[in-house]
């Protein structure tokens, strides 16, 4: 159970983050959308390249090192995990739980069957998430996910 509510914490993280960057309109997060999207939202004017690799950058930190540390040090400390498998297993736990809420959610739904997203000017270049780009986000989420919980779970087995 202590597992689920890690991997909700970890996907309402990320929801927060969602929500900030796109508070000021969808343009804010045009760092995730494909790389036409952000070209046309640049030359309408809606940001900078300057910009956008800035909340590029804030959005990594911001998903990422949680990511790499809080979950992690949960899952080693606070859950009590004994091995690499038990590690391994939890890790993996939380990362698909925040995963599969992105792509299930944030990207089948929010982004996908609201509004929400629509960038102004750039309706032309939709859906935001194509196909191909659906695939790698998947196969992220579905192999990335507990490929990152094995080396994480693998290195912390070194300093125990």
């Amino acid at each position: 159970m202590l597992i689920i509510l890690e991997g909700l914490v970890n996907a309402s993280w990320l929801l927060l983050v969602c929500v900030i960057c796109t508070a000021y309109g969808p343009a804010g997060m045009a760092v995730f959308y494909e790389k036409n999207v952000q070209e046309r939202v640049i030359s309408l004017g809606f940001t900078t390249t300057e910009k956008l690799k800035t909340a590029g950058t804030l959005s990594v930190i911001a998903i990422f090192v949680p990511q790499l540390t809080v979950f992690p040090l949960l899952v080693f400390l606070f859950n009590g995990t004994t091995g690499f498998l038990d590690s391994f297993l939890q890790l993996t736990c939380v990362y698909l739980i925040a995963g599969l809420f992105d792509r299930l959610f944030i990207d089948e739904w929010w982004v996908s069957h609201t509004k929400a997203w629509i960038i102004p000017g750039t309706e032309d270049l939709m859906p935001y998430i194509p196909k191909e780009a659906k695939i790698k986000k998947w196969a992220g989420t579905l192999i990335g996910f507990p490929l990152l919980a094995a080396i994480i779970a693998g290195i912390a087995q070194l300093f125990r």
